[in-house]
């Protein structure tokens, strides 16, 4: 379906000059494996070689290109001292270091008698000139072949600078002209080049103003990438929105029976997140709406009332978890509801095998099992329901677009509602979820308590271990938290199972350990142990940042807080102030901390709203960090910066709804140039939505 236009620039980058299998990996490593993502990999600085003066003229520490003419070398008698070639014009002396020189490569390479061209970086020592292994030495003949400004780019150990750089020329080769995409009233409005150019003259800038990303170059860019984005989430939404829906709507008898047994009543944004909840449902159009809520503000219990609305029908409702642990915890914690409303709800994932799983399939195809909780294995083929009309899926941003498309497709014309416990900044709701509707859940349920949150240096590590030994002495439970599991020579961060070890000798047999590399069973053994009071202390790595519920423990200790991102350390606090006691978060942190880090600290015990925090994260970090995206199924941008280009956005959104009202197959010579667009930012599944044309 990719148009052949774009042929050249899907090539694997091991098709450009000076990349085979070896190097090639590594650019994959760094940029991507196609020539298109070399082309992404935009300069992150520049060297300036224009500046020629005369020997005697160059300042120390700038990089000059000097004309010199090549009168002597002299070798060291000690092959550790320097190996130096005398250099000289009509001003001066300089002289050419080199390190560690086998054989007599450089003489052959630069003889004496001739005249070269020399670039680097100028260092006075003893009233002489010096370069040290000059980037460039050429003939005189040959001085164009210097690049007079050479863009700098991000790399990786292992790859050479200048292989990159001849790499990347070589895919501006390929670059194809193609129909302008973008409305041109608007820019020249902004006086932006057309695309082409400014790929081209991204990786060629003048000076450090053409890296801004604010420049015209820049700009141009990230306007096609954010493009792109929108309008593959608009088509997507307008596919959604032509295929046939359903109305659903119940008599209330159940949601009566469940809300009846709650503990508390609902706040007003459950129950205006429900009324957008149930409008949709009754519509005779698919719904796909995103439920954001913070930690602890209700998400599950409204979960529950649209599923249950979907059941008074006569229909069946399934809601799918990222993990065994939290697809566990959701059927534990609705079924005393359900039983309320007499309404059966069932548990699949991938452990369930055999008899067992053949029973709970045998009566979801025939309609006896209402309710299912679940994991991927929701999405196996031999999953049948008899008649599915809401998915609601949980944490959206674990899985992808398609996997949400794969389960709606499980019944005729499925409502679908996406919850996340991750608040997220608007601008980036808007780049990940802008093909849905938005509901927000800004309270928090009564009796949740407020999480006392204090910063303490790691220096203090031992009051901190004393004053968690008094509170498990009082009965209190523990998490701590670390951010590797195992201690690494890259880094000092305190390993979960070195802490693991420190704190068995001091609160003995009654500490746990679960981290990611565990076997699933392993790990649920844990936290089972954990939730009984079998184990006063956690020792965790994140994987209990999303959904584990224990009432019971009341302390939340974080390692090494300064190397968690904002809306990380919001969840984890989550963990704790769910029962009747106070709780505390300590952020333990490296006494030599950077502004950011400090300023994130800081945020985080001032405020406990996640929406406040997610804004902050976005803010400090950018958007690439924020919730992990390049981990997840958020969208990670090359060359838009949310936080710089957020209104151009805006314009995106806006630039994109109207190209879809008004040409919603793409079908002028505009749509047909913005198909290859979102063909050329790989968002094929957006443009398979369209008819051919």
């Amino acid at each position: 379906m990719r148009p052949v236009i774009l042929f050249p620039l899907f090539k694997p980058v091991t098709a450009l000059p000076g990349l085979g299998p070896r190097l090639g990996k590594l650019v994959e490593k760094l940029a991507g494996a196609h020539v298109v993502d070399l082309l992404w990999h935009l300069p992150c600085g520049v060297v300036d070689r224009r500046f020629s003066p005369r020997i005697a003229e160059a300042p120390n520490g700038r990089i000059a290109t000097l004309t010199v003419r090549i009168d002597s070398h002299v070798a060291p008698v000690n092959p550790r001292h320097p190996y130096r070639i005398r250099c000289t014009d009509d001003s001066g002396v300089l002289e050419l270091i080199y390190f560690h020189v086998k054989g007599d490569w450089l003489s052959k390479q630069i003889p004496a008698g001739t005249t070269m061209v020399v670039s680097g970086k100028v260092e006075w020592f003893n009233d002489t000139p010096q370069i040290t292994h000059p980037d460039a030495v050429v003939p005189l003949e040959s001085k164009d072949d210097i690049e007079t400004v050479e863009p700098v780019y991000p790399m990786t150990a292992g790859l050479p600078a200048k292989t990159l750089r001849k790499a990347v020329r070589a895919a501006l080769g390929d670059v194809p002209t193609l129909a302008e995409w973008q409305d041109p009233a608007w820019l020249a409005r902004r006086q932006w080049p057309d695309w082409a150019d400014a790929l081209k003259r991204a990786h060629t800038p003048d000076d450090e103003a053409d890296l801004a990303a604010t420049s015209p170059i820049r700009c141009r860019l990230a306007y096609d990438e954010l493009l792109a984005n929108q309008l593959a989430l608009m088509l997507v939404r307008a596919s959604q929105r032509r295929l046939a829906g359903r109305a659903t709507e119940g008599n209330g008898a159940l949601r009566q029976a469940a809300l009846a047994a709650l503990p508390f009543s609902l706040t007003g944004s459950q129950s205006q997140s429900l009324t957008e909840i149930y409008t949709d449902m009754a519509a005779e159009r698919r719904m796909l709406r995103l439920l954001q809520g913070d930690v602890g503000s209700g998400k599950t219990v409204v979960a529950l009332m649209a599923m249950l609305n979907a059941v008074e029908t006569g229909a069946q409702a399934a809601l799918m978890a990222p993990t065994e642990i939290l697809a566990r915890q959701h059927a534990e914690s609705l079924a005393p509801l359900c039983k309320a409303a007499g309404v059966e709800i069932g548990l699949l994932t991938g452990r369930d095998k055999g008899k067992a799983r053949q029973a709970v399939l045998d009566r979801l195809a025939s309609g006896e099992l209402p309710l299912l909780v679940g994991t991927h294995a929701l999405f196996q083929e031999d999953v049948a329901f008899k008649d599915l009309a809401l998915a609601v899926i949980d944490e959206q941003h674990r899985f992808g677009v398609h996997q949400r498309l794969q389960l709606s497709a499980k019944g005729r014309a499925v409502d679908v509602l996406v919850m996340t416990a991750t608040p997220i900044p608007r601008t980036l709701t808007l780049t990940a979820y802008g093909d849905m509707d938005v509901s927000r859940l800004t309270e928090k349920p009564a009796g949740r308590k407020p999480v006392q949150t204090v910063t303490i240096a790691l220096d203090r590590l031992e009051e901190v271990v004393h004053g968690i030994h008094r509170k498990v002495g009082e009965g209190a439970r523990v998490y701590w938290v670390c951010p590797l599991v195992d201690e690494s020579e890259q880094t000092d961060l305190a390993a979960a199972t070195e802490r693991h070890a420190f704190l068995r000798a001091t609160f003995g047999e009654r500490v746990g350990l679960v981290h990611g590399k565990m076997r699933g069973p392993d790990k649920d053994a844990v936290m089972a142990a954990f939730a009984a009071g079998d184990l006063d202390v956690l020792v965790a790595t994140t994987v209990i940042e999303v959904g584990v519920n224990v009432p019971e423990a009341t302390v939340m200790v974080i390692e090494h807080a300064e190397r968690f991102g904002l809306a990380q350390l919001h969840q984890l606090r989550g963990r704790v102030g769910r029962g009747e006691k106070p709780s505390s978060c300590l952020l333990l942190f490296d006494p030599h901390l950077t502004e950011t880090a400090r300023a994130r600290l800081k945020t985080l015990r001032d405020t406990e709203d996640g929406f406040v925090i997610a804004e902050e994260d976005l803010r400090l970090r950018g958007a690439g960090e924020v919730l992990g995206t390049r981990q997840s199924g958020l969208p990670g941008f090359r060359l838009a910066d949310l936080a710089v280009h957020g209104d151009l956005l805006a314009v995106a959104r806006d630039d994109a709804k109207l190209v879809v009202d008004r040409d919603p197959e793409l079908a002028t010579p505009r749509g047909q140039a913005l198909r290859t667009l979102l063909y050329l930012f790989e968002r094929d599944a957006a443009a398979k939505t369209l008819r051919s044309g």
